[in-house]
């Protein structure tokens, strides 16, 4: 019953041991609020909303943040470009967000704090950093002197100069050196921005995450993820901010960040054109299936998107709903969810390749099991279902899938036509609703208890 993570910092699997067993925190990167997202911002919060279940059961309690940025340069270009105020694009795009991501399972997190509403923290935050000779004041602005702290590049393990050779790094005159990121700029009077020692301003990307931990998780956190484009500079400078402003904490005991998202075997891009948005991809798939294309792969490996991909998870997932429609009728108790099947390669450093084949192994049973086995593999689905954020629909809705009420009706009519034709011994007719429900994509299975239908 032990957890394994892989942990960034360290770069290797280590044991999980929680700081406090009664409380483990967690911290997720959100995302910045200007437009709809990308399958690939969806990546993170499909991972560590599995890693959120898996500790919801080794631990009585967990609490779970994941952050909006509601103030940023992107936000201000959007309300520059369309003539929208920036309060109205950020509650658009982040009740937008929270309705897609609800769309692939994920549960709410316990906290989730937006930058904004956390000003003070910030400019606290950044008045430590300059009493202790981590931060300077130049030109209205407040940067943080990456020279000052001698382990600065440990999580990426790469030293300054390596860092700073291999990024784009804005090369200004009132920086020390072309390393030192902002904390803190100053804002022109048609932009944001609040009152600070330094004047009206408004503080850079890196400094909002380190705040809003503090606040609402303390000063030392079990764990912190996101992409694996963050590991520098973004945790590499939250890393830096937290712990040299704060007596020097260790800040975050395991650093975990998922990988890319390819598609069509090409890694997304804007210069490739080939973003797909989770809105627009839920109007071709059901949630579920993106959530399981992006278990397919272990979070740390890349994960690709294609036709075939999402066309495999869809049939995965009807090998599995076809599976409880058939054990619909059979009565069982709840199971443990540690004694589910995939329990034990999710502790794996959330082994999904491994957790995915071991419930196709339980479909495969089935064949042959008496009605013991029945039982026990309808609690494991169920329990497996549970810890995966899989099999949320009931085998019925799954397989009508995006039908509207009108087409419902519509279906339910012909079966019921049908049905009358077939006591009516008027077979010419009952085969004509056949073929006519098939011409609208609509299997029809009989049974002795009636007739049930499905999309094709």
């Amino acid at each position: 019953m032990k957890l394994t993570v892989y942990n960034t910092k360290t770069r290797q699997k280590e044991a999980f041991e929680p700081i406090d067993a009664e409380n483990v925190r967690m911290y997720v990167c959100g995302p910045t609020v200007y437009n709809r997202v990308h399958i690939g911002n969806a990546r993170p919060v499909v991972v560590f909303d599995l890693l959120y279940r898996v500790l919801n059961v080794l631990y009585p309690k967990v609490t779970y943040a994941r952050n909006i940025t509601d103030i940023d340069d992107k936000i201000m270009n959007t309300s520059r470009e369309t003539g929208e105020s920036i309060e109205s694009i950020t509650t658009r795009y982040a009740d937008a967000y929270a309705d897609d991501m609800a769309q692939l399972n994920a549960k709410t997190p316990d906290i989730i704090p937006f930058a904004t509403q956390h000003l003070p923290e910030m400019i606290d935050l950044v008045e430590r950093l300059i009493a202790r000779g981590h931060a300077y004041e130049s030109e209205q602005h407040v940067l943080f002197d990456v020279r000052s702290m001698a382990n600065y590049g440990e999580l990426s393990n790469r030293s300054l100069d390596d860092m700073l050779a291999g990024a784009r790094v804005e090369v200004a005159d009132y920086k020390r050196d072309a390393g030192d990121f902002v904390l803190w700029k100053p804002s022109a009077d048609d932009e944001p921005g609040w009152d600070s020692p330094w004047g009206r301003g408004r503080p850079g990307w890196h400094l909002e995450c380190s705040a809003m931990i503090e606040k609402h998780l303390g000063k030392h956190i079990d764990i912190h993820g996101g992409g694996r484009d963050l590991i520098f500079p973004h945790h590499e400078n939250e890393l830096a901010q937290s712990c040299c402003g704060s007596d020097d904490t260790p800040f975050v005991n395991y650093w975990m960040h998922n990988g890319y998202v390819n598609i069509d075997g090409e890694k997304m891009s804007k210069s490739l054109g080939n973003f797909r948005m989770v809105n627009e991809l839920l109007t071709e798939w059901h949630g579920e299936v993106l959530r399981y294309a992006l278990l397919s792969a272990q979070y740390r490996s890349e994960v690709n998107f294609s036709f075939d991909v999402l066309s495999s998870a869809k049939q995965s997932l009807d090998s599995f709903y076809r599976a409880l429609e058939q054990l619909q009728d059979v009565v069982t108790e709840p199971m443990p969810l540690e004694q589910a099947s995939v329990f034990a390669a999710l502790l794996d450093d959330l082994n999904t390749p491994n957790a995915l084949a071991a419930l196709h192994q339980l479909v495969k049973n089935l064949a042959k099991a008496d009605e013991a086995d029945r039982k026990r593999i309808k609690s494991d689905l169920i329990a497996s279902g549970e810890l995966l954020g899989l099999f949320e629909e009931t085998p019925s809705d799954w397989f009508k899938g995006n039908t509207d009420d009108d087409q419902t009706a519509k279906i339910d009519a012909l079966i019921a036509e049908r049905a009358q034709a077939k006591a009516d011994k008027n077979w010419a007719r009952a085969d004509e609703i056949r073929d006519e429900l098939a011409s609208l994509d609509i299997i029809i299975e009989d049974s002795a208890s009636g007739t049930t239908w499905r999309k094709a």
